[in-house]
């Protein structure tokens, strides 16, 4: 089998597993409540998976897990979660990446993660007010606001702890 080849399969098998962790880590944080936050305020454990999936295998590969991820989301938990799922996501990727390409190597992955989180809460929040009418934005902004950076910073700190084990795989 040429190189090539390899490298494509072994890519396909990587894009596999990841869209694989970030489901169970998708249920694991559905089992997770933390107490005195605004309902639908989560951890963004899935994240993890999708911006190791964005700094190490590209824009269209995070976008491919983070469809895949709202699909499931779709299956699991119904088409208004899917959509949820799918526009925060899509809006914190391509912030993310609008970023990579402003400031390149500047940018550190806390400054992404936060960026990233924050904007994946504003396009759900964007889709719920545009579902639902009232003073969405005035109550429940500040919450995600502040949430997303708490959200963000353990992402990119849990992000840290793990590319040492990413990098001894192996698998770009």
């Amino acid at each position: 089998m040429n190189a090539e080849i390899s490298q494509k399969i072994k890519r396909l098998v990587l894009t596999g597993m990841l869209f694989a962790t970030a489901i169970v880590l998708s249920v694991v944080e559905d089992l997770i409540q933390l107490p005195l936050v605004a309902p639908g305020v989560k951890l963004g454990l899935a994240n993890i998976v999708v911006m190791y999936t964005l700094f190490f295998l590209g824009g269209r590969t995070a976008l491919l897990v983070s469809v895949l991820k709202s699909y499931f989301v779709f299956i699991t938990r119904g088409l208004v979660a899917s959509i949820l799922s799918l526009c925060g996501g899509l809006l914190s990727i391509v912030i993310m990446l609008l970023l990579l390409k402003i400031f390149k190597d500047r940018v550190s992955y806390l400054v992404l993660s936060i960026s990233g989180s924050i904007c994946h809460n504003l396009g759900q929040l964007i889709v719920v007010s545009l579902i639902y009418s009232g003073l969405i934005w005035i109550v429940h902004l500040p919450i995600l606001l502040i949430s997303g950076v708490l959200a963000g910073t353990a992402t990119a700190t849990l992000l840290k702890v793990f590319l040492p084990a990413f990098k001894k795989l192996d698998l770009k």
